[in-house]
């Protein structure tokens, strides 16, 4: 049982008590062992942080540190921590599950996408996504907190022959590519020293690709990840991406959208004129709304568009042939899906690994339906 002393009127005080969590018995045994009449002096926490926590490389210092900061849940014992103090250090936010000071102890040589990796979405924004501004300051701050992914969202900009930063079609203010990746450069390993991958959501015309290539081999050198026109096979490990840059990339959305809006005109026309009669063309009416409604149900990242360009057939249109080659070369992991739904999503290509974006309730539903071929995917195929 807790108390609270409060002052009522200047005139008298009045002590409320508050029930409290008690210690369960597993505690107060622990306690008992490091503490003497009731008091946990320094020495004796020091030992308890090497012998029960492991921390083996912790010192007096760091003991008395920990200490001062719980004197003041001590309410009768001056000299050192009571049960109640000791049990409210156990479970606060000072006893985090893994030390701070803990250095990387998984084996790191298997490949990237065995891992989660601490991620960044709308990186570039300084508030919210209608109409905040675009900087690279909060880029630098997801850094030096030890994200290792960066989304950056790629537009022309007002005159058309330079590339900026910002969120598409709302009020946010643009800032250049050039400063970002120059800031991503400083402070990519300021936090670690394992690989950043930038993702860029590209909408630009093929000479604003080779411009952006240029821009992005010229700032990150030789610690850029360019696996040439070979798709890769099997991801790196982190291990051996130290210190590295990796560039993913998936289409831009406008333009899938103007495909698909295009072979579906086709669709209808070949159709009328195959069965001109009032039913298949009810039906074909039918059939184009269902599909309309699907792709806007299965439409990953929020909303994000369901194919990729490294997925198209080599008859579809001119995707692959409007992107810069400087531009195709740099791209390390591609992002992409398989037509059709989650089983071929999922489907693992022996020649090509590749990146699959889902939002999250696409992926909660497949955890739930598809969760062996996830695994399987993410062993052989990419994540």
């Amino acid at each position: 049982m807790s108390k609270q002393t409060y002052r009522v009127c200047c005139c008298f005080t009045r002590r409320f008590k508050l029930t409290v969590a008690e210690a369960p018995a597993e505690i107060k045994a622990l306690f008992e062992r490091y503490s003497e009449n009731g008091t946990m002096t320094v020495d004796q926490f020091h030992r308890f942080l090497i012998d029960v926590q492991k921390e083996d490389k912790a010192t007096v210092e760091d003991a008395q540190a920990i200490f001062d900061s719980l004197k003041h849940l001590s309410i009768l014992h001056r000299k050192g921590l009571n049960l109640e103090a000791f049990f409210k250090y156990l479970f606060g936010d000072i006893n985090p599950p893994l030390s701070p000071s803990l250095e990387v102890h998984h084996d790191m040589t298997a490949p990237l996408s065995h891992y989660f990796i601490y991620t960044g979405h709308n990186s570039y924004l300084t508030g919210n996504q209608l109409s905040s501004d675009c900087s690279d300051v909060p880029i630098i701050k997801a850094l030096e907190r030890g994200v290792r992914v960066i989304e950056l969202d790629l537009w022309p900009n007002s005159t058309k022959d330079n590339v900026d930063v910002l969120h598409g079609r709302t009020l946010t203010t643009p800032v250049e590519l050039i400063k970002c990746l120059r800031s991503i450069k400083e402070h990519a390993f300021s936090a670690s020293e394992y690989p950043v991958v930038i993702t860029l959501e590209e909408h630009l015309t093929p000479d604003l690709q080779a411009k952006v290539a240029e821009m992005v081999t010229q700032t990150f050198g030789d610690i850029l990840f360019c696996p040439g026109s070979e798709c890769l096979k099997e991801f790196p490990s982190p291990e051996s991406m130290k210190k590295r840059i990796i560039i993913s990339t998936k289409p831009p959305k406008e333009y899938l959208e103007a495909k698909e809006g295009e072979e579906r005109e086709y669709d209808l026309k070949k159709e009328k004129i195959e069965a001109p009669d009032e039913e298949a063309w009810g039906k074909e009416l039918s059939d184009l709304k269902s599909s309309s409604m699907i792709d806007r149900e299965d439409g990953l990242d929020g909303g994000e568009d369901g194919k990729d360009d490294e997925d198209l057939e080599d008859g579809d249109l001119k995707s692959q042939q409007d992107v810069a080659p400087e531009y195709k070369q740099l791209i390390a992991i591609h992002a992409g899906k398989m037509k059709g739904g989650l089983d071929e999503w999922l489907a693992v290509d022996p020649d090509k690994v590749r990146r699959l974006s889902l939002s999250e309730q696409e992926l909660e539903k497949a955890v739930i339906t598809h969760g062996r071929k996830i695994v399987r995917f993410l062993k052989l195929a990419g994540f």
